[in-house]
Formats: C-alpha cells, structure tokens, sequence
C-alpha cells in the first residue's frame, strides 16, 4: 500500500495533473478534450496522464481510434483513508486545546467585576 500511497501522492503534487483529475471527475474524455483548457502541448498532456496512469488514478479506454481516459477513485479513497487517521489528531488537539482555553477562562469569570 505505501507504493501505491507514493504514487497517488506523486501524482496528486502537480496542480495539472489534479485538474485533469477534476475534468474526469465529470466523466470520460480524450487527450484532445482534456487538454482544451491547458495552455501545454500535447506531449506535455500525455506524460502528465502517463503519471496518473501509473499511480491507478485513470485507465485507457478505447472508442474506435480514440483512447478515452476515465477516472479510476479507488487510488484516492486509500489516500483519504490514510490522511483520516491524521484528521483524528487534529480534531483530539482542537479538542484538548478546547479544554484548556476553558480552564484558563474558568478563574476569570469567578472574578468580581469592578
């Protein structure tokens, strides 16, 4: 699972790659159709969707001579899994740091208001 961990991440790193992610999100698309929106060449398209391939995040389709890309989620879901155990963290510090501001308030509003 780590290497596949490594790869999603990898892939997920270059905000190209996640906006790709984004437009097949919407459903399948071709090379042309998702590098409509890009200001990059074509060769540059391909590699960025070579890296996505290879992380599992999308497969290759294939429509007559056209090679359509669709999202594959299951990649992104072990990555949300894994980040969850840290969100359990940050929510068990909010909360001890809750607690503790609480405990700082407590004396001061015993105090006489003059």
């Amino acid at each position: 699972m780590t290497h596949s961990l490594d790869a999603t991440f990898h892939a997920l790193a270059d905000p190209t790659r996640r906006a790709i992610l984004t437009r097949l999100a919407l459903g399948e698309a071709t090379v042309g159709e998702i590098m409509q929106p890009f200001d990059i060449s074509q060769p540059a398209v391909s590699k960025h969707l070579k890296v996505l391939e290879r992380a599992g995040l999308i497969s290759k389709g294939r429509n007559g001579q056209f090679q359509p890309r669709k999202l594959e989620a299951a990649p992104l879901k072990d990555a949300a899994d894994w980040a969850l155990q840290y969100r359990r963290f940050w929510e068990a510090s909010f909360d001890r740091l809750d607690d503790y501001l609480a405990d700082l308030a407590a004396p001061a509003a015993k105090e006489p208001k003059t």
